[in-house]
């Protein structure tokens, strides 16, 4: 797959973004490194010119933005999903630098749909969001001053996007190993863990009243895995039987 097919698998993320003059910046940064797939959940002020005044000669990646309800729309047919996060978390998730994040996300987008979220400019993804992904990215940075600007945090993963794809142009980004099913994609997924969590219930190993940690260390337990198609299918096969015979 040349490197724009590949670039064309590569879907930016802007969650709830409070100012539009950051998803100017955003679409410029992208266009910058040969991204152009934006995708935009509810934003709080879009379109708007300030948005357009930022993007200088990117206003074609805004022309082309997608504009959704939700995070589980922005993503459903990705097979992977990065969230940046600032700050370590209760649950730990598997954690990329940016340069690694870099070489993932071009690497993967070479056979399906991949996605980088970007949360709110004031208090980031939310967990909810974050159980999503399959891995966080951290950017580190001054810990005396640890907060980025929006479009500069798309600037630096676009960049290291960039950076993966000049090292595939002269051979030198390690290959996948190939597989004999494709990823399984988010929103297959997530209707995954909403049977998983209904089948729990009804065996009564969880309580939807008081869950704690279960669903998420799930969640983290199957990101992890990274399953296929056919495996998703198995196992939602498998709670399906469970689930007649429950109901006998």
């Amino acid at each position: 797959m040349s490197i724009s097919e590949r670039q064309a698998n590569i879907r930016i993320v802007l969650v709830n973004t409070t100012h539009p003059g950051n998803i100017g910046g955003a679409a410029r940064a992208m266009k910058n490194m040969g991204l152009a797939e934006l995708y935009l959940v509810q934003p709080r002020e879009y379109p708007a010119p300030r948005a357009v005044w930022r993007a200088a000669g990117a206003r074609d990646v805004l022309a082309g933005a997608t504009i959704v309800e939700s995070v589980d729309e922005a993503i459903a047919d990705c097979a992977l999903v990065v969230g940046t996060s600032a700050r370590e978390r209760r649950i730990p998730w598997p954690l990329l630098n940016p340069r690694e994040c870099g070489e993932k996300i071009y690497s993967e987008a070479g056979t399906h749909k991949t996605a980088l979220l970007f949360g709110r400019e004031d208090r980031g993804l939310t967990n909810d969001e974050l159980q999503k992904c399959h891995y966080h990215v951290h950017i580190p940075s001054n810990p005396d001053y640890s907060s980025l600007n929006l479009a500069t945090a798309v600037q630096v993963l676009a960049y290291e996007v960039r950076m993966a794809s000049l090292a595939d142009d002269q051979g030198n980004l390690p290959a996948l190993s190939e597989w004999d099913q494709p990823p399984v994609a988010a929103g297959d997924l997530e209707f995954f863990h909403e049977h998983l969590a209904t089948t729990m219930a009804e065996l009564q190993f969880y309580d939807p009243e008081n869950p704690k940690q279960l669903l998420t260390r799930m969640r983290r337990l199957f990101n992890r895995v990274r399953m296929d198609q056919m495996e998703v299918s198995i196992l939602r096969g498998l709670l399906s039987a469970v689930q007649r015979k429950i109901t006998k």
